[in-house]
């Protein structure tokens, strides 16, 4: 099955360095993956990094000439080849993030070598872009929850384009993802060759596709966590995600109704429980109590447990169902 991995500074400091050792790690894990007949498309492989801040703010002052506020997002965009498409999506992003009172700084077409791609990667290669996004007087968890508000507006405008997928779209983290080797992935993503392109943590991925087809919005590490699938319960867990979405409230996400399904049923099984994390998450919960909720251990005939974690377990299985 898949193979996955982090690696992160224990003193939260930056180097480019970490970001080597995360490729050559995820390079080792090739065996864990899934390789097509042409010997090049991989099922999927990449890395969900803390946001390169000295990297993305050269590009900035390069590009658009801007000095990039305190607090700001970079969004990895797949967009569709037809020209067409790809300008709706950009012109429906725009408009969503200022309904959410924010505004675009510049758009980035990141630069790739589609060269170390195989046939079948290339036939679905999307168009890949990064905006910069920036927003006034607005603190970090509160612009995510703007971000999350405005992309989810935007996925439900742009279901008619295959092609589209926003890889990520935070203030703290970037994703580089596709349908490539690891060896490959430095090579295809140039950002990630640069010196600037520092990082103190990286999440890295290695895809081995089971249920779903290889897709390029399906390679891993999804926007907030790397996961092997396999999860036997996942027509439930979409089902009552379904059901339980008049529910769903949160004084951090006023007109949470307006966004549902939470669930994009086209992803794959951990494409499904990312998209439920993100709400939890989104809406307050702290990350211990969000997967300790979802993804509990068999706590019920642990004889030897804490009476306390055994309520926390207890209680939290009444809200949902386990992701298992």
């Amino acid at each position: 099955n898949c193979g996955f991995g982090l690696i992160a500074s224990t003193k939260g400091q930056d180097s480019h360095e970490l970001l080597k050792t995360a490729i050559q790690s995820l390079t080792c894990m090739t065996h864990r993956g899934g390789i097509a007949a042409d010997g090049k498309t991989g099922d999927g492989c990449g890395l969900l990094l803390a946001k390169p801040d000295s990297f993305f703010r050269y590009e900035a002052e390069r590009l658009f000439g801007a000095t990039l506020p305190s607090v700001y997002a970079v969004g990895m965009i797949f967009l569709s080849q037809n020209p067409k498409l790809a300008q709706e999506a950009r012109d429906l992003i725009e408009q969503q993030l200022v309904a959410e009172g924010l505004h675009t700084i510049g758009w980035r077409e990141v630069p790739v070598d589609s060269n170390v791609c195989g046939p079948l990667a290339l036939e679905s290669m999307p168009k890949i872009e990064q905006i910069f996004v920036g927003g006034v007087d607005i603190e970090g968890k509160e612009m995510d929850r703007r971000l999350y508000f405005a992309r989810r507006h935007v996925e439900k405008g742009m279901m008619h384009d295959p092609d589209f997928y926003i890889v990520s779209l935070q203030t703290e983290v970037i994703g580089y993802k596709g349908l490539i080797m690891p060896e490959d992935l430095p090579n295809f993503y140039l950002d990630l060759q640069s010196n600037r392109m520092t990082t103190s943590i990286c999440v890295f991925h290695q895809r081995f596709s089971t249920n779903t087809l290889p897709r390029w919005r399906l390679a891993q590490p999804f926007r907030y966590m790397a996961h092997n699938g396999e999860i036997n319960t996942i027509s439930g867990n979409i089902n009552w995600s379904v059901a339980r979405a008049p529910l769903f409230a949160s004084d951090f996400l006023p007109g949470l109704e307006n966004i549902t399904p939470i669930v994009d049923t086209r992803g794959s099984d951990s494409a499904c429980m990312d998209n439920m994390l993100e709400l939890l998450l989104n809406g307050g919960m702290d990350m211990f109590r969000a997967l300790r909720m979802m993804v509990p251990p068999a706590w019920q005939n642990v004889e030897h447990l804490d009476a306390d974690l055994r309520a926390f377990y207890e209680y939290n299985s009444m809200h949902m169902e386990p992701w298992d």
